[in-house]
């Protein structure tokens, strides 16, 4: 349960981020045969309107691409597997299902909120400029301007207040967040024998006859998988950008039209006392509360270092008074309008005559000053080049991409035209149909894999087609030998089949004394195990124990203990597991009031689910069924 809060239990504005900022740009230049590939078959359908095939590759290498991103580790195979791909069609569903019934319930906020968001969110500060515009390089170089940002950043909003007013609303019964407590927390007593394969080694000596009936018996644990020898090129923005050339006026004209971006924005500090009047006081209490502020900046004023002091007695705002007055830095629309332009029109060490706002009459010193300074061009011209290099592959891209897709394609017996172009590197490497670990770039892609072992390319050696590896990211390859699949020949693998025979062995002999231990403990329940065991689903990850033992121990029916059970793990060997009794609920560290959120926001995740499959029936959200068994993405 607390996995799937860890997961959902916020709608957080990076889910938004995630869904304004995707490289959806240069989709079409797989697009042109979607009429003939299959690209443009319908996968699902939200409030009949379809989503296509070509919709859920691109979902899914935008997935792909964003968690390789966040883990560059990350098992690119496991990335593109059946259930991968099925999740990636599920969210796109999902995100159309929102948008839909953001409309249908008129749920689009304002552009006051929308604007409020993005100047206060710190999520979005790498998209901001110094002065609290919209970064347009940044978006340039996602492929967005700024207008469909905003629509986009819109929709993402709508879409959050769909699902957060149930969510937000839910009410958790206190007995059931009771009895969710009382799993997490509850406490077993057991005790472990080991039965460790390695120990039986020494009794398995298999004979020159049993490894090969092992061998006869598993052919497809010997195989060698086929493989290829390939050239291959990769057109990019960094490719492109490196190429640019730039020129030092061009670089100067950046830095003027950014100055903005150069220049650190200027803060203040500054300490204040407040004297409360507003309103709804009587004509005499203001009288008497100016005439208390009044004689209160005389005081300072006659005794500037005595300021600090004077707040503490007298200041009547109590989240400054402790400090003396200080309000920390603060830059602009920090502060109400009155109190900012008050101290932005001072100089350091000042102090102000009364100034008034709508909490009261404040006297402010002006402690500190700092930002406002321009960087020099020499210190941000290697970060211009970059931007405006970048901003010029962007640019380029779109010529260059049209010229790659054609080259490979007309030119198809080489791809040293392309190369030579576009002035792009020919590299090699050993592939096979899947990633190999540890891949990355053009290597780390199925598509591309799939079609260096598609017929034309193995029988002809013909160039792939260029295949979209990622956002403004084309690759193609070559052939240059194949090796087919085939079965290694006993004496190539003996020494692993005799291992694995052994393994399997070993593991057959623990098994069946595990076995044997089970029955006689089930006769002799008094009799113990060495390994003594204290488990709680809440100590879970530091004891580190393997969730099958959690789950038994655990799982046992507490009103028939003491008990024995046996599990086999494959690491770990066979497990005799004796379960004695429930002890006290353990005590969470800090008390209970963090689980019973935590526990409130499981529950109001599972609302929001179910609210979302009530949209789904309303919005006839469906997939097709041929896409349910789709594994592949379109060829």
């Amino acid at each position: 349960m607390f996995e799937f809060i860890r997961t959902h239990s916020r709608v957080t504005l990076a889910f938004v981020l995630l869904l304004i900022i995707p490289s959806f740009v240069f989709f079409g230049f797989e697009n042109y045969s979607s009429m003939s590939d299959g690209t443009n078959a319908e996968v699902a359908e939200v409030d009949g309107a379809k989503i296509t095939r070509a919709e859920w590759d691109f979902a899914h290498q935008r997935n792909v691409e964003r968690v390789r991103n966040q883990d560059p580790d990350s098992d690119v195979v496991a990335l593109d597997s059946p259930a991968a791909r099925q999740q990636s069609l599920e969210g796109l569903v999902r995100e159309r299902l929102l948008r839909t019934a953001a409309e249908k319930l008129h749920l689009l906020p304002s552009d006051a909120r929308v604007q409020r968001l993005f100047l206060s969110d710190e999520q979005f500060a790498s998209l901001r400029n110094a002065d609290g515009s919209v970064n347009r390089d940044m978006l340039q170089a996602q492929g967005m301007t700024s207008e469909v940002f905003l629509q986009r950043l819109r929709q993402d909003l709508a879409q959050q207040q769909v699902v957060g007013g149930v969510a937000r609303t839910v009410l958790l019964p206190p007995a059931l967040a009771a009895r969710a407590l009382d799993a997490l927390l509850e406490q077993r007593e057991a005790e472990v024998q080991r039965f460790d394969p390695t120990t039986y080694r020494a009794q398995v000596n298999p004979s020159a006859g049993d490894i090969e009936a092992y061998y006869k018996a598993n052919e497809a644990e010997f195989r060698a998988p086929e493989q290829a020898q390939i050239e291959y090129v990769v057109l990019d923005l960094e490719t492109l950008a490196r190429d640019a050339s730039v020129s030092d006026d061009e670089l100067r004209k950046y830095y003027t039209e950014n100055a903005a971006r150069y220049t650190a924005a200027e803060e203040r500090r500054a300490s204040h006392i407040l004297v409360k009047s507003d309103d709804s006081m009587s004509a005499a209490d203001r009288k008497a509360a100016r005439e208390r502020a009044e004689t209160l900046l005389a005081e300072v004023r006659k005794a500037p270092a005595s300021f600090a002091a004077i707040a503490r007695r007298a200041s009547e705002d109590e989240g400054s008074k402790a400090q003396g007055g200080d309000l920390d830095w603060f830059g602009r629309g920090g502060m109400t309008k009155p109190f900012e332009d008050a101290v932005y029109a001072m100089k350091s060490g000042e102090i102000s005559n009364l100034i008034e706002t709508e909490f009261g009459l404040h006297v402010i010193s002006l402690t500190g000053v700092r930002g406002g300074e321009k960087k020099s061009f020499e210190a941000v011209r290697p970060e211009i080049e970059t931007e405006v290099r970048r901003s010029l592959a962007q640019r380029r891209y779109v010529d260059a991409a049209e010229q790659f897709t054609n080259m490979v394609y007309e030119q198809s017996d080489s791809l040293r035209p392309v190369v030579e172009r576009l002035n792009l590197p020919l590299r090699t490497a050993t592939v096979q149909r899947t990633p190999a670990a540890g891949a990355a770039g053009a290597l780390a892609s199925p598509k591309l894999l799939s079609a260096v072992f598609g017929n034309d390319a193995v029988a002809n050696k013909r160039n792939t087609d260029a295949v979209d590896i990622g956002p403004s990211q084309l690759a193609a390859a070559r052939v240059v030998t194949y090796t087919p699949a085939r079965t290694r020949p006993l004496a190539e693998v003996n020494d692993a089949a005799r291992e694995r025979l052994m393994a399997r062995e070993s593991a057959r002999l623990a098994r069946e004394a595990g076995e044997r231990r089970v029955v006689e403990l089930r006769a002799r329940p008094t009799e113990t195990l060495p390994i003594p065991l204290r488990v709680s689903r809440q100590a879970a990850q530091v004891q580190g124990l393997p969730k099958p033992l959690l789950d038994a121990v655990l799982g046992a029916d507490a009103s028939k203990l003491p008990t024995v059970t046996g599990l086999e793990l494959e690491s770990v060997g066979y497990l005799v597991v004796r379960i004695i009794r429930v002890l006290p609920r353990e005590a969470a560290p800090g008390g209970d009031a963090a689980l019973r959120m935590q526990v409130a926001q499981a529950w109001a995740g599972a609302e929001a689910e179910l609210y979302i499959d009530a949209l789904k029936q309303r919005y006839k959200a469906v997939v097709a069924p041929g896409a349910q068994a789709a594994s592949e993405p379109a060829r």
